[in-house]
């Protein structure tokens, strides 16, 4: 049973976790308020329990009678129960056309509702299309990017998981990754969280059930990767799972407990495994980093990390965390080195190999730079146009590692 509190406590946290998200929803909802048609209804009040003796007397003689009147009238749902059935009902009897969930729902899609992805003409020959996959923990739509490269050949999957309030079409705009993904030939699948799963949007890292094998989200996320290999002439050694805040948290999840299927991992601005078990663990892992990272995976999955030093929404701790828990007690001597994007950001990156020389870990700090895909077209939502492309620096390190 879903309890109330926890329900008002994770409401509010998850406006914390992205307060332009928060002002985003906030905004949509003051818009469908403000409807002329419709004014506020009086607060729902909670049933109250009967607490009066049965009637005796005439009054018991009446209730049969009362009870046939009610019965015959259409029935008023329950506002305690069922409020947007009640407010829809209310609307319907004032004669007032209002398809209210509908409002709702787009009001609550602030990813789609207020940040609505451009028009982005295709190749000729791509295709970008929505497919759905279902198990026990759930059903998630995502959709598949296919480029006109394609042309039968086995070539490597890249699972993109977009950050709060974000979606597919913005993710893929935001990153650019589709004419990356002509230019490398792979193919590209951007799962969508939905706002009855998440009101804004975002994965669910932060829930004990999602944190396990054969469960919740990552179980639908590598299903939806499983799903695009036994159609499409997917080479099985080069699946790679990368995602943006929440859902670069979600990607580590995902990589960890599924070191089978997915062959690299990348990071931008996220969070380590198991970071959190609850809303108050993540808001403290978002502020401030976790005190003690679990030990997460065997090591030998190489991980690519980008995080920006001036990150105030997942703070840069995390990011160096999330390498120490992948590299996992590796003690190989890293390599430094600086660099800097011509009229844009400077940026520090810490190399990991192991003894063979083959890449384990690469960290990008970021210097300046705060919560946003760096890199990225300004055109997609949470993007930083002043670089490192870290898109294509993903690839380059998932090519460099199969």
């Amino acid at each position: 049973m879903k309890l109330p509190l926890f329900s008002h406590m994770r409401e509010a946290a998850q406006k914390l976790m992205n307060r332009s998200a928060s002002a985003a929803i906030q905004q949509a909802l003051d818009s469908l308020r403000g409807h002329p048609s419709l004014r506020p209804a009086a607060p729902a009040q909670p049933p109250m329990r009967d607490i009066n003796p049965p009637p005796s007397g005439p009054a018991a003689e009446a209730a049969p009678e009362a009870a046939a009147r009610t019965a015959s009238a259409p029935a008023t749902p329950n506002p305690a129960t069922h409020p947007a059935e009640y407010a829809q009902d209310m609307l319907n009897r004032m004669g007032i056309q209002i398809d209210l969930q509908a409002n709702i729902d787009r009001a609550m899609d602030a990813g789609a509702f207020m940040h609505p992805a451009p028009e982005v003409a295709l190749p000729e020959g791509a295709r970008f299309i929505k497919g759905s996959y279902t198990n026990h923990a759930g059903t998630r739509n995502y959709k598949l990017y296919i480029p006109a490269s394609y042309h039968g050949q086995a070539m490597p999957l890249l699972v993109m998981l977009h950050g709060c309030t974000q979606n597919p079409d913005d993710f893929a705009v935001g990153t650019q990754m589709n004419a990356l993904a002509e230019e490398k030939e792979c193919f590209v699948v951007y799962p969508e969280q939905t706002p009855n799963a998440n009101q804004q949007r975002c994965w669910n890292w932060f829930n004990a059930i999602d944190q396990q094998h054969g469960q919740g989200e990552p179980s639908i996320i590598a299903g939806i990767a499983r799903q695009i290999i036994d159609e499409y002439p997917v080479n099985e050694r080069q699946v790679y799972v990368a995602g943006l805040s929440a859902g670069g948290a979600m990607a580590v999840i995902v990589g960890t407990l599924y070191p089978e299927l997915f062959a690299a991992v990348g990071v931008h601005s996220g969070l380590p495994f198991a970071s959190a078990q609850d809303l108050p663990s993540a808001l403290s892992a978002m502020k401030r980093g976790v005190n003690s990272p679990h030990k997460a995976g065997n090591g030998a999955q190489p991980i690519i990390v980008f995080h920006g030093d001036s990150d105030t929404t997942v703070h840069p701790r995390n990011g160096e965390q999330v390498i120490e828990q992948r590299l996992n007690g590796h003690r190989g001597k890293p390599s430094v080195q600086s660099g800097s994007v011509p009229n844009g950001h400077r940026y520090t990156q810490t190399t990991h190999t192991k003894a063979d020389g083959t890449p384990l870990g690469e960290h990008w700090v970021v210097h300046g730079a705060g919560h946003a895909w760096f890199g990225g077209d300004a055109s997609g939502t949470y993007t930083d146009a002043k670089g490192p492309d870290a898109s294509r620096e993903m690839l380059r390190f998932f090519r460099t590692v199969s």
